[in-house]
């Protein structure tokens, strides 16, 4: 099967240090890929680069959406990555403070809109008609991520676990063939933790959408997996199933330590 995403010797580089190291990745249809290592090792990089925030100094990025041609994704724009389909999430929460749970989600909708500057200031039918469609659009993906009862307050007001997930909806609200997620489970307490591994398989199960994360929390990796990439130094050190990398001497030694147990 073809990979949705192939990262092919991807190398960046700021100045004399080498964060990724030809590094390669990839990602099939269905599946739950984690990228785990030790702080500094070119995780968040790594997504900078596939989201178009950096521009690497080498290697190819290609993506293959369900039902399109196989594209090249170097060089392009961070919105115009999310409209080919990958969304993300970040290590540090990115949400509107000031504006509603909904208009959160909305904003995330935007890159599915057909209405330009002219429809927004002249407001024919057609463009009110999809502005009631992002409404309704952005209130079902609240209810599947279990948001509603918070649907008129601000972002700022939710409990924590609840911005991660907000942060999660908007994402869904630009209808990604693959999720991106830094470190979901950052900050979160035991119960919010196992919210959030129902929720990303649900995701993926009910929504048909792969997901590829940043993670330190172990339990919630190995749990959750169908496969595992180990970045040290900027480069792959070992990949496989939740198994194969727990019981990996090299990856004991360089990040889980010699005590981990799954």
């Amino acid at each position: 099967m073809e990979p949705i995403l192939e990262v092919k010797k991807l190398t960046m580089d700021f100045g004399g240090l080498r964060a990724l190291d030809h590094l390669d990745l990839d990602v099939v249809e269905g599946e739950i890929v984690a990228i785990i290592g030790p702080n500094g090792a070119g995780k968040t990089t790594f997504f900078n680069c596939i989201t178009g925030m950096f521009d690497p100094t080498e290697g190819d990025m290609l993506i293959s959406p369900p039902g399109k041609n196989r594209e090249r994704i170097n060089g392009l724009k961070p919105n115009h990555v999310t409209e080919k389909g990958m969304a993300r999430t970040f290590q540090n929460i990115r949400l509107f403070s000031n504006m509603t749970v909904l208009e959160n989600v909305m904003i995330g909708r935007h890159c599915r809109m057909s209405s330009g500057v002219a429809g927004a200031v002249f407001r024919g039918r057609s463009t009110v008609e999809e502005e009631k469609e992002v409404v309704r659009y952005s209130y079902d993906i609240l209810e599947k991520i279990g948001l509603t009862e918070y649907v008129n307050e601000f972002a700022k007001n939710l409990p924590y676990g609840a911005q991660r997930r907000l942060e999660i909806a908007r994402a869904m609200a630009t209808e990604p063939f693959l999720l991106l997620l830094d470190e979901p489970a950052a900050g979160m307490n035991p119960q919010e933790t196992r919210e959030l591994d129902d929720l990303i398989v649900r995701i993926r199960d009910e929504e048909g959408v792969s997901i590829l994360l940043i993670e330190h929390d172990m339990k919630l990796v190995m749990s959750l997996s169908d496969r595992i990439f180990v970045m040290d130094y900027g480069k792959k050190i070992a990949q496989g199933t939740p198994d194969e990398v727990k019981n990996n001497h090299v990856v004991i030694k360089a990040y889980l330590g010699e005590e981990f147990d799954a």
